[in-house]
């Protein structure tokens, strides 16, 4: 029995994703390609396709199975297949733990703020913390989970007092947490020097971001000559050898020292949504971009 095969699959279950996948769906229409969605009215079914061999995927994007248990099935059984991962699954375990990044982050030179790592309340219930590694992190200081990840579940921003350590790291009694002084970046021009880097298939798409609007702006070739934001591209691509995702976002600031620090390691599944709908959401060209870059480099990979 001969398959149907489709060249991309994309796994998604949010409904704010609807815009993306339909502009990348257009994308690979565009490069000749067959697209295939993967939402809720069909995990099922293309699951049981997939296993008795009557469809097949060339690639594959998972946006779903980390927040939707209904979709694991699914990525597991592509998992086993010949079917190519646009970030495979071994590759995000490893990137979104904050605790080893950083200390790769470390190895390979990038700058990252003063943290200091301490285990889980499982495995340590007292706080291997002293006064004086406390005074080094300043105050406020910002507490993170390593590993629970999406939409800033489990930090605290404005965390004070050992107190707050205490109490924060029980929420998440099993993982790492991470706890970090606060960065403040230089303005440039009267706009925060904090940025958001969006990684995809070899390309590197910077854009301004504030950190407390959550909007974007997208930064243009005279800025980054005349700013001197180069070490925005290279520091990306200095991340993508270290973790191997085809397709992430990165948060980085400038300090008064011009320290580039990355202040956010590794997102896997990046926000999508057009700005032109969502005043918080990412510039259209930009996720026009990322579309196109998805369907080049399948062009390359599939062929």
């Amino acid at each position: 029995m001969t398959a149907e095969h489709f060249d991309l699959a994309v796994a998604w279950d949010w409904e704010h994703d609807a815009e993306f996948v339909s502009l990348l769906e257009a994308q690979i229409h565009a490069h000749h390609f067959r697209f295939y969605s993967v939402s809720h009215h069909n995990v099922h079914d293309t699951l049981r396709r997939l296993q008795k061999g009557t469809l097949a995927f060339g690639a594959f994007l998972d946006r779903a199975s980390d927040a939707d248990e209904n979709f694991v099935p699914l990525a597991k059984h592509v998992k086993k297949s010949a079917t190519l991962f646009l970030n495979h699954p071994d590759a995000v375990q490893h990137a979104i733990d904050k605790a080893t990044m950083h200390l790769e982050f470390l190895t390979k030179g990038i700058h990252v703020p003063f943290t200091i790592i301490i285990s889980p309340y499982s495995k340590r219930s007292d706080v291997e913390l002293s006064l004086g590694d406390l005074a080094r992190l300043g105050r406020p200081f910002i507490i993170k989970p390593a590993n629970t990840t999406g939409g800033g579940i489990g930090v605290i921003l404005g965390a004070e007092t050992l107190k707050d350590v205490i109490e924060s790291r029980q929420h998440h009694k099993n993982d790492k947490y991470l706890l970090q002084e606060k960065i403040t970046p230089v303005q440039f021009h009267g706009r925060k020097a904090w940025f958001r880097v969006f990684y995809i298939c070899g390309t590197v798409i910077p854009c301004w971001w504030n950190d407390e609007t959550h909007t974007y702006k997208v930064i243009t070739r005279p800025e980054v000559v005349g700013l001197g934001l180069q070490p925005l591209i290279t520091i990306s691509r200095k991340i993508w050898d270290l973790c191997k995702l085809e397709f992430f976002s990165t948060e980085i600031a400038t300090t008064s020292e011009q320290k580039f620090v990355v202040v956010d390691y590794v997102n896997d599944i990046c926000d999508m949504r057009l700005q032109s709908r969502h005043p918080d959401g990412v510039p259209d060209i930009v996720v026009g971009e990322v579309c196109k870059r998805i369907a080049r480099y399948l062009t390359h990979t599939l062929q």
